[in-house]
């Protein structure tokens, strides 16, 4: 016979929400309100005027194209990869579901340095840019290099749990009434996963605008040319310019406030599917 766990007291409860609620405002309340205050206190008007520069401009056209770049590369690749991990067991699996899950693990100061080693005009295919003249570090190829690195596992992931929750019956059935592969995936795997593609390319999207520490390393950080709205922020703050570094960081801010508004209607979203099938 089992017993219900005793629940804790009253002044326990109340410990834990006030220590909760006390690092959420400390950690994230209060630094975010800090950059509005500051960003706004000189007026709407010059908030306006740091982010519609010729540098801020050119900086969210290449932020932009990186990510035009980034995500439908995820997508090809990534649903795929998805697919042959939740569908196959082979040997060396492990050690795909490894290299798949390494930029969680791994900084992307070291991946920019692993980017360098390789693609470098000294690196191990520096041939490339020697002989072929086609320039990857310090160029937008290996901004966009980068990028699909440590955002790589969030297509994978999302994918994979959705295509393991779902299983394989439906798709089992569709073979055995003669649907080729190609019909299996577009008229049965690809709609069980749609929800879970659509999370990954979100929280992809937002990965790829905020990237950093691997962006600086492979760009030669030139305003107009190889400059990401990171790296403005960054130059910004670092010429004293701090203002135009709040503005520019409140833009980002909203963009990442907006991307968390549609993850949650996604997963609400998806909760209603659930609950209706």
């Amino acid at each position: 016979m089992t017993t219900a766990a005793a629940a804790p007291p009253s002044w326990a409860r109340y410990l834990i929400r006030f220590v909760g609620s006390s690092y959420i405002i400390v950690m994230l309340i209060v630094p975010a309100t800090l950059i509005l205050w500051r960003t706004f206190r000189p007026g709407f008007g010059q908030f306006w005027a740091w982010i519609t520069t010729p540098a801020a401009i050119s900086a969210l056209h290449l932020s932009l194209l990186v990510l035009v770049i980034v995500v439908p590369l995820n997508v090809v690749f990534g649903v795929p990869t998805a697919l042959l991990l939740a569908r196959n067991r082979f040997r060396g699996r492990a050690v795909l579901q490894t290299v798949v899950d390494l930029p969680f693990a791994v900084s992307p100061i070291i991946v920019g340095v692993a980017m360098i080693v390789l693609w470098g005009s000294a690196g191990a295919l520096g041939f490339i840019e020697k002989d072929l003249g086609f320039r990857i570090i310090f160029g937008v190829p290996g901004i966009v290099l980068a990028s699909i690195f440590v955002t790589m596992p969030f297509i994978v992931r999302e994918v994979q749990l959705v295509l393991a929750e779902v299983g394989t019956e439906q798709e089992q059935a569709a073979a055995t009434l003669g649907s080729g592969w190609w019909q299996t995936f577009w008229r049965i795997t690809l709609p069980s996963i749609r929800w879970g593609l659509t999370y990954g390319i979100v929280l992809t999207t937002a990965r790829t605008l905020g990237e950093f520490g691997g962006v600086i390393m492979v760009s030669s950080n030139l305003p107009g040319s190889t400059q990401t709205l990171t790296l403005l922020v960054n130059d910004r703050y670092n010429r004293g310019a701090v203002y135009g570094a709040y503005a520019l960081s409140t833009l980002m801010m909203g963009v990442a406030v907006a991307f968390l508004i549609v993850k949650g209607v996604l997963l609400l979203r998806r909760a209603r599917a659930k609950q209706q099938a």
